[in-house]
C-alpha cells in the first residue's frame, strides 16, 4: 500500500529482540532519540512507511525479509530494510561518513581521511535507499530524509519521483564553504540538497553556512534573510546570528531553509523526575557519594566531545583549589560512538590516561576524584543522576545541538543545578542563561567551573527557571511540528511559520 508520509532514515525504528528462538521488535529504548518522535507522526496519516537498513550476509537471499509491517502504540507502518553487507555497511557508514564526512562537518579538517573513501559504494548505498522510497511513496507523498549519510538520495529520489514533496534534516553542524569544499564530491551533495523542497537546520548558523556553500558551487541569487528571534541569541555563544536565509530560489524550485532546534520529550523527563522510584535512586545516589560536590559530564567517545579538556580543566581546578581536594568530584561518562571503529580507540585511551593520573595525584584510600564510565547508563538511572549533580559540564569542541544539557534541566524539579555549556554547542543559541565557556580556552573554562561552584543559590535558581522556560518551549513535539508543517502544511497540522515570512 502506498505511503503518504516516508520516513528515510539509517536507522530502524525498534529494536530487534529475539524471544523463543523468534524475533520480536520493541521499542527503543532511548526515550528522547529522534526514532519516537518521527514514529509519532505515523498516527496522523492514514499509510506511513519508513525506510532503513539492516545487515545481512547475502543480499539476494530471497528469505530476508525486505518489508515488515509494524503496529505498535504510534499506529500502524511499514518498515522497508534494505539489505546491506558488512563490507557495505563498513564503507558507505564508518569510513565514508564517519571518518570522510564528520570530521568536516565538525570542523576538523585535520581528521578528514579522503584515501579509503569508496564513494561508488556511497553512491550505490544512497541510490538504494532512494529506490526505496520511491516504492513507497504514495502520488504527491511527503518523503522526509535524515541526516548526513544520505545526502545524494533528494537528488536520486526527484529523478525517479518528480512529484514528491521531499524534505532534509541535518542533525549535525553545517560547515561554511572554505570547510565544506574540501569534500571533492561537494557539488554533488549540494545539487542534490538544491532537489528538496525543504533543507532543516538546528540553527541559523548553520542555515548560513549551507547557504554560503551553495553559493561558492552555484549562481543562485539573492537569498532573504528575517530577523532571529530575540531567544534565538545568546550575547554568550559563538554561533549566534542576528539574521537568518529563509529560502534559496533555484531555475527548478524554490527550497525552503528550516531552522528549529531539536528538543527533548520534557514531559516524559518530567514524568520519570517525579516517580517514587527516581527519588530512591537519587536518594542511595546521594549516600553513596556521601557530603561531596558532583560534577556530571555525559558524552560520546568521539575527538568533537572534548573529553581530555576537560578533564584537564578539572585536573587544573584540583590543582589551584585545594580546598575543593576531596569535596569535589566528577563523574565522565564517555561511551565508545562505535566499538567497530578504531579511529575511536586512541580518544578511549587518552581518557583513561589523564583520569588515572588525576586519580593518582589527587585521589586517596577512601576518595577517587574522578569516575570514568564507558558503559550507556539507562535513562531512568541518568535522571536521577541529574537530580543529585550540582553541575551539568558539557563543553563539546563541536555539536549540532546537544541533548544531554537540555536533559539536564528538564530534570531539575527543583528548579536548583548550574548547566555549564560550550558555546560551540548548537543549545547554546538558545540556552543562554548557562555558563557558557569556549572549551579552547583554558582560562575560560576554569573560569566557567569556579563560577558555577561558587554561584549563590538564587541565581542559581534564577538562571535555572529560564533554561526551562527555553527546553519546554522548543521540546520535541515543536520542532516536528515546525519542521512538517514546512514540508506539508495541509496533512501534518497548520503551524505558524511567521518568522518565516515576515520581511527582514
Amino acid at each position: 500500500m502506498s505511503s503518504d508520509l516516508v520516513i528515510v532514515y539509517h536507522r530502524q525504528p525498534y529494536e530487534e529482540v529475539e524471544v523463543d528462538g523468534k524475533i520480536e521488535y520493541h521499542a527503543n529504548k532511548s526515550p528522547n532519540g529522534i526514532v519516537p518522535t518521527l514514529k509519532s507522526f505515523f498516527g496522523k496519516v492514514d499509510n506511513g512507511a519508513w525506510v532503513a537498513w539492516k545487515e545481512a550476509e547475502d543480499t539476494s537471499d530471497p528469505g530476508f525479509e525486505r518489508v515488515v509491517r509494524i503496529e505498535d502504540t504510534f499506529g500502524k507502518y511499514t518498515v522497508s530494510r534494505l539489505p546491506l553487507t558488512a563490507a557495505q555497511v563498513k564503507s558507505f557508514y564508518h569510513v565514508t561518513s564517519k571518518e570522510a564526512f564528520w570530521p568536516i562537518l565538525h570542523g576538523f579538517k585535520e581528521k578528514y581521511n579522503y584515501d579509503p573513501v569508496d564513494w561508488p559504494t556511497f553512491k550505490e548505498v544512497n541510490w538504494a535507499f532512494a529506490e526505496a522510497a520511491a516504492s513507497e511513496a504514495a502520488e504527491g507523498a511527503s518523503v522526509w530524509v535524515h541526516d548526513y549519510n544520505l545526502w545524494l538520495v533528494p537528488g536520486y529520489l526527484r529523478q525517479m519521483r518528480p512529484d514528491v514533496r521531499i524534505s532534509f534534516y541535518h542533525h549535525t553542524p553545517f560547515p561554511a564553504a572554505d570547510m565544506f569544499n574540501v569534500l571533492p564530491w561537494r557539488g554533488e551533495i549540494i545539487d542534490s540538497l538544491l532537489c528538496c523542497d525543504v533543507v532543516g537546520f538546528h540553527i541559523p548558523r548553520y542555515a548560513s553556512n549551507f547557504v554560503s556553500c551553495v553559493r561558492s558551487l552555484r549562481d543562485v541569487g539573492n537569498v532573504p534573510r528575517i530577523k532571529v528571534e530575540n531567544d534565538m541569541m545568546s550575547e554568550g555563544s559563538a554561533l549566534s546570528d542576528r539574521t537568518v536565509p529563509t529560502e534559496i530560489h533555484t531555475d527548478e524550485r524554490v527550497v525552503q531553509l528550516g531552522v528549529t532546534p531539536v528538543g527533548v520529550d520534557v514531559e516524559y523527563i518530567k514524568s520519570l523526575a517525579a516517580l517514587d522510584e527516581t527519588d530512591k535512586l537519587s536518594a542511595r545516589f546521594r549516600e553513596e557519594i556521601g557530603d561531596t560536590r558532583v560534577l556530571l559530564s555525559v558524552g560520546r567517545t568521539d575527538y568533537t566531545k572534548g573529553g581530555a579538556d576537560q578533564l584537564l580543566a578539572f585536573e587544573r581546578l584540583l590543582e589551584r583549589r585545594p580546598d575543593l581536594r576531596g569535596i569535589v568530584r566528577l563523574l565522565h561518562v564517555s561511551v565508545p560512538a562505535n566499538r567497530n571503529m578504531t579511529v575511536y580507540l586512541p580518544i578511549q585511551k587518552e581518557l583513561e590516561e589523564i583520569a588515572g593520573r588525576i586519580n593518582g595525584r589527587f585521589g586517596t584510600f577512601t576518595f577517587q576524584p574522578v569516575a570514568l564510565i564507558s558503559r550507556p547508563i539507562p535513562f531512568e538511572e541518568l535522571v536521577a543522576w541529574y537530580q543529585v549533580a550540582d553541575v551539568a559540564w558539557i563543553t563539546p569542541l563541536a555539536d549540532g545541538m546537544n541533548l544531554v544539557c537540555k536533559e539536564y534541566v528538564a530534570a531539575r524539579k527543583d528548579g536548583d543545578g548550574v548547566l555549564v555549556l560550550s558555546e560551540f554547542a548548537g543549545a547554546a543559541v538558545e540556552m543562554g542563561a548557562a555558563v557558557l565557556a569556549n572549551p579552547f580556552s583554558s582560562r575560560a573554562m576554569d573560569f566557567a567551573i569556579d563560577m558555577a561552584l561558587d554561584m549563590p543559590e538564587n541565581e542559581r535558581k534564577a538562571r535555572m527557571e529560564l533554561l526551562r522556560a527555553s527546553v519546554e518551549k522548543r521540546d520535541t513535539q515543536h520542532w516536528a511540528e515546525e519542521q512538517l508543517a514546512l514540508l506539508s502544511p495541509k496533512d501534518f497540522g497548520d503551524v505558524s511559520q511567521k518568522e518565516q515570512t515576515e520581511p527582514a
